[in-house]
């Protein structure tokens, strides 16, 4: 609830903040001049970097591979073209950095970590048992082994 609270009223009252103290730095006219700008570079942006993602996700699956990183490229061009297009200057450098083909590999480890870790707390909560017994295999386990209770 907290983050949703967040997301919805902080984030906008802090974008609404920046852009008045930019509007007060360097005008009226410019300030909304670099929006429409920005938002402008953010749909071109979103559709070129689009169709190289989808390339790529060709690309792996030609090839047999998993497209688990082309997957997750895809979602950060998605998401960094919908934070370009939306009036800000704070969303705009997170939509930068989702978008630009240089720093994408940064948000896609700092993404893939937090992922990482949500998914192994809530697959391999207190309740839950870790997928440790294979069918077929010699070795029955009563209790789940030491490696997965240190994560």
């Amino acid at each position: 609830m907290l983050r949703l609270l967040v997301i919805f009223i902080l984030v906008p009252l802090v974008e609404l903040y920046v852009i008045l103290k930019i509007g007060d730095l360097i005008g009226i006219v410019p300030t909304l001049a670099l929006l429409v700008a920005d938002s402008l570079l953010g749909s071109w942006l979103l559709r070129s970097q689009g169709r190289a993602v989808w390339r790529q996700f060709r690309r792996a699956l030609n090839e047999g591979r998993v497209p688990h990183r082309e997957v997750l490229d895809g979602v950060l061009v998605i998401f960094g073209g919908a934070f370009l297009i939306t009036p800000g200057f704070i969303t705009d450098v997170i939509g930068a950095l989702c978008l630009f083909p240089f720093t994408r590999p940064l948000m896609r480890r700092l993404v893939a970590r937090r992922l990482g870790l949500r998914l192994t707390r809530t697959s391999f909560g207190p309740r839950a048992r870790p997928p440790y017994d294979v069918d077929g295999t010699a070795t029955e386990y009563h209790e789940p082994p030491r490696a997965w209770l240190e994560r």
